[in-house]
C-alpha cells in the first residue's frame, strides 16, 4: 500500500476515535439504506423576493409521507453555496429523509435579518408543497453548519419565543421539530465587531448592541425550544468550542434535550471536512425525533 494512503487511513481512524459524545443515547439498530431521487434548482423564494433563491430537493423512496430536513450551508453569511452540503443531503436521503438543501442571500449586500427570512420562507415552501412531494408537515427538522448552524438555530428559537424576528415570514411552520448545529456561533456578542459579523449585522456592536443580542441564538432559549444536536471542533479557533458548550448549558438550564459531540484535534474547517461520524450520530438523533422515519415505523409494528 502507498505510504501516503496508509497515513491517510490511520489519520482517519485516529480522528474518528478522538471525539466525546455528551448525553449520548444507546446506539440504535442500523437501518438499511434507501434509494432517492433529486430535483435540482427549484426556486423557493416568493415572487418579487429581492433575490431569486434555489434549492435542491432530495426525495427518498417511500410509501408514506416522509420526514424532512432543511439543510443550510456555512460561509460566514457571505459566501459558499448549497453544493458544500451535498454529501450530507445524500446521506440523509439514503436514511429515509427528504432534504431541502438551500441557498440564501449574502452579506454585505443583504444584511440581517434577510438570511433568517430566507430560511423562514423555505420552511413555508416545504409546508405549502408538502402534499405535492409527500412530505410530513409535522416532521420537519433543520441542519446547518457554521453560519448555517447560526441561522437554523435562530429560526428555531425565535419561532418558539414569539420574538418579532418571527414576523412577517415566520410562524408555527418555521419551528423545526429538531435541530442539528455544527460549528455554531451561538453568541455573536462574544466576537466583538469582527469583519464577518460587522458586515452581516451592518454595524459595530457598540453602536447596535440590541441587534447583536437579537441575532444571538443563545439569548432566545426557552423551555419550549426543540431538541438540539451540537457538534464542534474542540480546537476551533474561528468559533471556539465554548460557544457550543455555553449554548448547551443554556439549553440544559431550561430543561431542553440536547447532545454535544465534541471532535478533538479538529478546528472549524476540519470539523466539517471530517464530520462523517458526527453526521451519522446527528442522523440517528433526527431519526429519534421524527415520527415518520423508517425506524419509528418499525417501532410501531
Amino acid at each position: 500500500m502507498n505510504p501516503s494512503c496508509l497515513l491517510t487511513i490511520i489519520a482517519g481512524i485516529l480522528l474518528t476515535a478522538c471525539a466525546s459524545h455528551q448525553n449520548a443515547p444507546e446506539q440504535p439498530v442500523p437501518l438499511p439504506e434507501t434509494g432517492f431521487s433529486t430535483r435540482t434548482d427549484l426556486t423557493f423564494s416568493p415572487d418579487g423576493w429581492p433575490q431569486a433563491l434555489q434549492a435542491d430537493l432530495y426525495l427518498p423512496e417511500s410509501s408514506q409521507p416522509v420526514s424532512t430536513v432543511l439543510l443550510v450551508h456555512g460561509g460566514g453569511w457571505e459566501r459558499r453555496s448549497r453544493r458544500d452540503m451535498t454529501w450530507i443531503a445524500e446521506h440523509l436521503a439514503s436514511r429515509g429523509f427528504a432534504v431541502m438543501n438551500i441557498d440564501y442571500r449574502f452579506a454585505p449586500e443583504h444584511t440581517f435579518p434577510a438570511q433568517l427570512y430566507d430560511l423562514q420562507v423555505a420552511m413555508n415552501w416545504l409546508h405549502h408543497h408538502a402534499e405535492s412531494y409527500d412530505l410530513d408537515r409535522d416532521a420537519i427538522s433543520a441542519f446547518g453548519f457554521s453560519s448555517g448552524a447560526h441561522l437554523v438555530s435562530l429560526m428555531a428559537l425565535v419561532a418558539e419565543s414569539r420574538h418579532p424576528l418571527n414576523q412577517p415570514y415566520g410562524g408555527e411552520h418555521a419551528r423545526p421539530v429538531a435541530v442539528v448545529a455544527g460549528g455554531l456561533p451561538s453568541d455573536l456578542r462574544a466576537f466583538g465587531s469582527g469583519k464577518l459579523i460587522r458586515q452581516f449585522l451592518d454595524g459595530e456592536q457598540e453602536d447596535i448592541p440590541g441587534i447583536y443580542r437579537a441575532a444571538s441564538p443563545i439569548t432566545h432559549v426557552t423551555a419550549g425550544a426543540p431538541p438540539f444536536f451540537l457538534f464542534h471542533g474542540a480546537q476551533d479557533m474561528l468559533v471556539p468550542a465554548s460557544q457550543a458548550k455555553e449554548f448547551r448549558n443554556r439549553l440544559t438550564d431550561h430543561g431542553v434535550e440536547s447532545e454535544l459531540y465534541l471532535m478533538h484535534l479538529r478546528g472549524h474547517i476540519t470539523s466539517f471536512l471530517t464530520a462523517g461520524n458526527a453526521v451519522e450520530k446527528a442522523t440517528d438523533f433526527l431519526i429519534r425525533h421524527n415520527r415518520t422515519t423508517p425506524e419509528s415505523s418499525q417501532a410501531g409494528n
